[in-house]
């Protein structure tokens, strides 16, 4: 889970953008259509220059939002020198307590989703790849720290339940952060923007792309916690590659589109608002905006501003750990792990019991191994509480800490440097228990 870092990538093509570089046909269209338009990155070190030219007149200042040209519609996201004008994006800056550091422009940028505007100059394709990297990296480091004895499939269920795009979309909402009808150059820079008739271009993370992942998807095929760890993404889902272009779909998925066509809507329309497709769109893309809000912060004021934002919107969330574990045969599993660490075989033994012959009867039982007690429950039944212990002595196994405060690894590039202090090795388990 603990993977390298590869920031050059994404902060490189945040730094090289330069005014007036069109990369795709789409840059080149606009540039076509109206005077150039700078990248969020560029506006900050460029000074400010004439946007509308047309009439001959030099507009030192930029124009009301109201007093907008028609041409500036017909882009597909706002210009970044706009962001020097929107109320909403100064009141979210000043609410997440960012850094001077941050400029409204590239704030502006994490908003703009890659399905509203597909350049990656414009859109915040590559600071999201960046801050998915490093949420990921201090949220795996994090567990395998405090709790080093973590399953894989719970390892992933934590990841996912802390950093997946679930929590980061209630994150997103908490911070008051405001959705656009549609996206266009005519909306304000401090509204989250992305479509609802296209997915746009996903965060790629690390990973491979099977080859049977179609039959992984359709077949519901088993995957081993091994193929996750070598093959899939930081969640442990399938990588799924990237949907080829309409021009390039085979002949037989195009007549079976046209033979549903009129007795199935589009997967992606707008009269379907509300619908499981939205609803996802909606959730991908507030999800990507927090991630780019925390790459603009490592790009533009460094690793511990990074770290620290992370740990206190992320990081601080409350997650019920005992709430993700499922065992299929506890008994036999326990039974596994008292052999490979040279415990006695666990017993089972009748604590205290009420109502047997009543329509409610409670049975307390504890599992034993020695004179030690590993875990109890109670049930309707003796087998019932019998189970529920076997799992409760599992749980505080697999849920021991060393402690709070300890030291994760990227302390050492924080901390280590300045006050002197050598890295203290923190406690490696031997590995889960595999039962099946």
């Amino acid at each position: 889970m603990m993977k390298r870092l590869r920031i050059e990538r994404a902060t490189g093509q945040l730094l090289a953008a330069r005014p007036g570089a069109a990369s795709t046909p789409s840059i080149a269209l606009r540039a076509a259509q109206v005077p150039v338009r700078h990248s969020s990155s560029s506006a900050v070190e460029a000074e400010p220059t004439p946007i509308y030219e047309e009439d001959g007149t030099d507009h030192s200042r930029f124009p009301p939002l109201e007093k907008l040209p028609p041409l500036t519609s017909t882009l597909p996201s706002p210009l970044p020198e706009r962001a020097l004008q929107s109320a909403k994006l100064a009141a979210l800056h000043a609410r997440l307590s960012l850094s001077p550091k941050i400029p409204l422009q590239t704030l502006a940028r994490t908003l703009v989703d890659p399905s509203a505007d597909p350049s990656p100059q414009f859109n915040n394709s590559s600071l999201a790849f960046l801050g998915s990297t490093i949420i990921n990296y201090h949220a795996s480091e994090s567990f395998m720290v405090h709790y080093p004895r973590l399953p894989m499939d719970v390892l992933y269920a934590a990841m996912t339940g802390l950093a997946g795009p679930a929590p980061l979309n209630r994150i997103a909402k908490a911070w008051g952060t405001e959705v656009a009808a549609a996206p266009g150059g005519e909306v304000d820079p401090g509204l989250l923007q992305f479509s609802l008739e296209k997915t746009g271009e996903s965060v790629l993370g690390f990973g491979y792309t099977r080859t049977v992942v179609e039959k992984i998807n359709k077949n519901n095929w088993q995957r081993s916690v091994a193929s996750k760890v070598i093959y899939d993404d930081d969640f442990g889902q399938v990588i799924t590659p990237p949907p080829q272009p309409e021009e390039e779909q085979p002949a037989a998925e195009e007549e079976k589109d046209s033979e549903f066509s009129n007795t199935s809507s589009p997967k992606f329309s707008p009269t379907s608002y509300g619908s499981s497709q939205t609803r996802e769109l909606s959730e991908k893309a507030h999800a990507n905006f927090v991630r780019a809000v925390v790459g603009a912060i490592y790009t533009h004021s460094g690793r511990e501003a990074a770290k620290a934002f992370v740990k206190a919107h992320i990081l601080s969330r409350h997650l019920d750990l005992e709430r993700l574990f499922a065992f299929k045969h506890p008994t036999l599993e326990l039974a596994l792990l008292c052999a490979r660490e040279e415990f006695d075989p666990p017993v089972a033994r009748l604590l205290s019991e009420t109502g047997r012959l009543s329509r409610t009867p409670v049975f307390v039982v504890g599992i034993y191994s020695g004179n030690d007690k590993l875990g109890e429950g109670s049930g309707a039944t003796l087998e019932h509480a019998r189970l529920k212990a076997a799992m409760h002595a599992l749980k505080a196994w697999y849920l021991y800490s060393p402690g709070q405060g300890l030291r994760v690894p990227s302390d050492v590039l924080d901390d280590g440097v300045k006050s002197g202090k050598a890295w203290e090795p923190v406690y490696v388990d031997i590995g889960e228990l595999i039962s099946r």
